[in-house]
C-alpha cells in the first residue's frame, strides 16, 4: 500500500478543519497524519506584544526548535504540507520544519503538495516554501490556498479580533466572521477528490491546471500590487528590530513603533496608493499583472 504523509502546523485549529476535509476522499489510504508543535509553544489567543514581537524571525525565516517528530515510515509516496503565512513568511515552526535536515530528506525525489490557510496574502510564503522544497528535491505538483474573501481592510479587523480574543465571532456583531469561510473550508473536500484521482495515477502533470479549473482560487489585483511591495519593507523592519534586539527595552519599543507603522499603512497608505494604483498604472499593466497571478498560482519555481 502506498504511502501519504501529511504534515502541518496550525495555531488556531483552522487548519486542522482544512485539512480534514481535505483527506476526506482518501479512504482506505495509508495516511501519516502529524501535527508540528514548536518547544515554545506561542499563545492562542496572543497578546498584542506576542503577535507583533514574531514578526522579525518569521520575515527573517530564523529557525525554532520544535518538539520531535515521529515519521511512521520511511518513504512515501506523497507529501502533503499543510501551513500558515505569518507575516508574509511561512509561519516560524514551519520554517523550522523546513530547515530540518532529517525531515527535508524524506522529501527528496517526492511529489509534494502545499495547503495554505491564510488571511489572503500568501503569495511571498509559497515563494520560500517553493524555495525551501526545491533545495531538498522535492518536486511541488499543486498549491492550495485558502483564504478569508472579505475586503483587506475587513479581514485586517476581524482577524486581529479573533487572533488577540481567542474568538471567532462577528466583531461589534457587525463585521462578518472571522477566517476562512465554512464554505470555503468544506470545500476542500473538492480538492482532495482531484489529489485523490491523481494519486492513484501516480501522474501529477496536470494537477494544479485540474485545481485551477474549479475556479476557487485567485488572486486579487491589490492582493498582488501590496505584496509584491510589502516584503522588502518587512525585511527592513526585521532587520532594523533584530539590530535593537539585544536589549529588551528597545526591542519592545521598536515592536510598538512597527505595530503603529503597520496601522497606518494598512488602514491610511494603503487605501490611497492602491486607488492611485487602479486608477492609473493597472489599466496600462493588464497584461503584465495577468502574467504575475498565472505564475504564483502555478507551482513552477523562478
Amino acid at each position: 500500500m502506498k504511502n501519504i504523509l501529511v504534515i502541518s502546523y496550525s495555531q488556531s485549529g483552522q487548519l486542522d478543519e482544512i485539512i480534514d476535509n481535505f483527506l476526506t476522499p482518501f479512504v482506505d489510504t495509508n495516511i501519516d497524519r502529524i501535527n508540528i508543535f514548536p518547544k515554545k509553544a506561542f499563545p492562542f489567543p496572543w497578546s498584542s506584544q506576542a503577535f507583533f514581537d514574531v514578526m522579525p524571525e518569521s520575515v527573517l525565516e530564523e529557525k525554532i526548535e520544535l518538539e520531535p517528530i515521529i515519521l511512521k515510515c520511511d518513504n512515501y509516496d506523497l507529501i502533503i504540507i499543510g501551513y500558515q503565512p505569518w507575516y508574509l513568511s511561512p509561519s516560524l515552526p514551519i520554517t523550522a520544519l523546513l530547515q530540518d535536515k532529517k525531515f527535508t530528506s524524506v522529501l527528496k525525489d517526492k511529489p509534494v503538495i502545499t495547503l495554505i490557510g491564510a488571511r489572503n496574502m500568501w503569495l511571498n510564503a509559497q515563494e520560500s516554501v517553493k524555495e525551501y522544497i526545491h533545495n531538498a528535491g522535492g518536486k511541488l505538483v499543486a498549491n492550495i490556498p485558502f483564504i478569508d474573501r472579505n475586503s483587506n481592510l475587513v479581514s485586517a479587523v476581524t482577524i486581529l479580533y479573533w487572533m488577540l480574543t481567542g474568538k471567532k465571532e462577528k466583531f461589534l456583531k457587525i463585521f462578518p466572521l472571522p477566517g476562512i469561510s465554512e464554505k470555503d473550508i468544506n470545500s476542500a473536500s473538492q480538492f482532495g477528490d482531484i489529489v485523490m484521482k491523481t494519486f492513484k495515477n501516480d501522474s501529477y502533470d496536470k494537477l494544479q491546471k485540474n485545481i485551477l479549473d474549479l475556479k476557487l482560487i485567485n488572486i486579487k489585483t491589490n492582493i498582488l500590487f501590496i505584496e509584491l511591495r510589502a516584503k522588502k519593507l518587512f525585511k527592513i523592519w526585521a532587520k532594523i528590530i533584530k539590530n535593537k534586539s539585544s536589549n529588551i527595552r528597545q526591542r519592545t519599543v521598536w515592536i510598538r513603533v512597527f505595530k503603529y507603522y503597520l496601522f497606518i499603512a494598512l488602514f491610511i497608505v494603503a487605501p490611497i496608493v492602491l486607488t492611485v494604483y487602479h486608477l492609473i498604472i493597472a489599466p496600462f499593466s493588464l497584461h503584465a499583472i495577468k502574467r504575475k497571478k498565472e505564475y504564483f498560482c502555478g507551482v513552477l519555481k523562478k
